[in-house]
This record gives C-alpha cells, structure tokens and sequence, in this order.
C-alpha cells in the first residue's frame, strides 16, 4: 500500500507581498491556515483548459489565486490578490495576461464580501474571468455587476466543476461546509477520530488502558459511517445514499495513527451514478489506486456537470485534507 508522504500535495502560503508562494506545510499549519481550491474545466483561448480558484486564509489575510492552465497543462497563468484589512484598493480591481496569444482578464470585487469565518466567501462578491468578450467563468452572486463590469456577455459554454479540495485542521474533530456542484445547497460534513474502550464494559477492570481508534464522518449531524478497529482498517471506502444520489466515500488515516509529528489524512467524497462501477466489496484495492484513478479522470473525462446529473458528477471528487496538530 502507498504511504500518504508518497502523495504529491503541494499547499501555497497566503501570498506575501512578493506573491511568492511559500511550500512548507509546517508553517502553514502552524499558523492556522486553511486552503479551499475549487478546479473548472472550460473553453479558453481557442483550448478546453483548467482553471483553479484558490482561496486560503491565515490570521491576518485572506489571499485569492486565479491560475488559467497552459498549452497542454505545462504552464501557468495566475493572478493573486491579498485581502488584508489595511489595503481596501486590492479589494476590487481586474488584471490581464496572455495565455497563447490570448487577452485574459481576470474581474473581482470583494469589497464587501463576506466570509462568515469560512475560507471561502460565501456572498457579497464575484470573480469574473474573460476572454473572446465572453465570461468563460463566474463565481459569487452578484453576477449581474460582473457582467455589467466586464460589459461581455456569458459563455455558450458553461464551465464544469471537477473538482473541490479543502485542507481542514483539529484535533480530534474536522468541520466543514461545502457544496458538491455549483447549483447545489451547502452540507455540513465532520469527521472525528476518537478512543472507544475495547473492554466490553465497565466491569472490566483494564477496560480504561484497553481503548482503540474508531472514526465517525457525519453529513448534517447524520451519522453515515462509522469504522471500528482503526487501526487495522485506516484505509478503506464505503458507499453511502445522499439525497438518493450514491457516493462513494475514501479514507486514508494511515499517518494519524502511524506516523509523528505533522500528520495528515486524505477524505475523498466522490457521486456516483453507474451502480457496475465502484461498488464496494470486502477486499477493496488500496485507496492509493482509487486516488490515482479518480485524479487522472479529472482531464481525461469530456462529460459536462449540471447539478446532481449523471453526466458531470461522474468525474467530480471533493478532497479533504485533514491536518491533525497537537
């Protein structure tokens, strides 16, 4: 089985005033910050490309990074703005580049967007990008002064949500909210690791030192899945009804439980509509293989996502990185 220092995660710093990028997970946890990244595939620049929406968060900013991805995915275009409470003329503004000969302008106004403590804001705000005068993507609800903003008109071409990555940080519980396609509501999803005694009962007079680990992931209070025995089951899946729309739901805790110092865990939530494929069985492949699979269908499937729909929610997967610090 894959060990989790074998996945790739690399976990950008609010920007500094170099818009520098900093890499170190250490830092990063150590002083509270949170990362939300939500990817779009869409037509840009002639080329059906990735966008990336990074927001993150630390205790003194929030930051925004917009990346447009480049011929055949080798480069990027990226444009960064810091939210920090001393600078308001940040707060709204647009900025240009040129992707293959291309003009792409990036719109934003999040003069009085509201976060309500999330990493993400969740209104008061929009991020517009264009190109070929048309808004080939849009976030936020005030939708009406981005396109009254920008003076272009939507894009024949909705774009598709391919994925969310969220990195969470706790002790024992890890909280957030989150959507799992733009025209959705929002779910509250917990996931708690915790000691549960394994002595049968109160009259066993060991049963306080014999405890093991058990986790329990809740979806608006509701309990949906509950592994015992952790330890020997800390990778793993499960299938579960939401809404009557099946999903598929990953787990690796390897790290929490075997490893020291900076650990983290991977969640992965993904909707599934095919009942042939991914249907769970008592010997499950190795997460990793899942994880691999699932990230290299984000650019290889052409389906497109509209709402809770077989067609785009097939491809789409929620990552939750789960930071557990002492």
């Amino acid at each position: 089985m894959l060990n989790m220092q074998d996945y790739h995660i690399v976990i950008p710093a609010c920007f500094t005033s170099g818009e520098k990028l900093a890499e170190d997970p250490t830092t990063i946890t150590r002083s509270g910050q949170s990362l939300f990244m939500s990817v779009y595939r869409t037509k840009i620049a002639d080329q059906c490309r990735l966008i990336t929406l990074t927001w993150c968060k630390n205790l003194l900013l929030h930051g925004l990074s917009v990346s447009v991805e480049g011929a055949e995915g080798e480069s990027q275009y990226t444009c960064k703005v810091e939210l920090k409470p001393w600078y308001f003329w940040r707060k709204q503004g647009s900025k240009r580049f040129m992707v293959d000969t291309k003009a792409v302008d990036i719109f934003w106004d999040l003069k009085a967007a509201k976060f309500n403590g999330e990493t993400e804001p969740v209104s008061e705000y929009y991020v517009a990008v264009v190109c070929d005068e048309e808004v080939v993507l849009l976030v936020g609800d005030l939708k009406k002064d981005a396109y009254r903003k920008t003076g272009c008109r939507p894009a024949l071409i909705d774009p598709i949500l391919i994925s969310r990555k969220e990195h969470i940080f706790g002790k024992k519980k890890f909280s957030t909210r989150i959507k799992f396609h733009e025209k959705g509501r929002f779910y509250e999803i917990s996931i708690e690791c915790k000691n549960s005694n394994a002595g049968g009962g109160t009259n066993n007079v060991n049963s306080s030192r014999e405890t093991e680990p058990e986790m329990e992931i809740r979806i608006d209070g509701h309990l949906v899945i509950h592994v015992k025995h952790l330890q020997w089951k800390f990778r793993g899946n499960e299938s579960i009804n939401l809404h009557k729309v099946r999903m598929e739901v990953f787990w690796d805790v390897h790290d929490w439980l075997f490893s020291p110092g900076l650990r983290h865990a991977l969640f992965i939530f993904k909707p599934v509509f095919s009942f042939s494929s991914l249907s769970p069985s008592s010997s499950s492949p190795p997460l990793s293989s899942f994880t691999s699979t699932m990230l290299s269908s984000q650019i290889g499937s052409s389906s497109s996502l509209e709402g809770f729909n077989a067609g785009g929610a097939l491809e789409f997967c929620l990552f939750l990185y789960a930071w557990k610090v002492e």
